[in-house]
């Protein structure tokens, strides 16, 4: 299980608590403003576009290919995005901070 909060285009602070899944399927579940996931988790659409937190860098751990290559087309893409159907909860995650990209 793990809390996470996400950090909204407008600046409000939502945690959410998630015990298995997608990231985004813990955003979509809670309704958090900026995650559609309009393509359901299959890493083809980049609405839940996210920026993790510095300090969670390491234990979020890289983009693999094809994600990498679906952030290379995405507007305000960083050294620190990331989809957030493809980040897995794990109780590892329980604290981590991600600031919403503007779709």
């Amino acid at each position: 299980m793990a809390q996470i909060t996400f950090i909204t285009p407008s600046g409000e602070e939502v945690t959410v608590t998630a015990q298995s899944g997608s990231v985004m399927q813990a955003a979509v579940t809670n309704m958090v403003e900026g995650i559609d996931g309009d393509c359901g988790g299959v890493c083809s659409c980049a609405t839940c576009h996210v920026h993790v937190d510095p300090a969670w860098l390491d234990k979020v751990g890289a983009a693999g290919d094809i994600e990498k290559e679906m952030l290379e087309l995405e507007d305000g893409s960083s050294d620190h995005s990331r989809l957030s159907c493809q980040i897995e909860v794990s109780d590892e995650l329980d604290g981590l901070v991600l600031r919403v990209v503007k779709n």
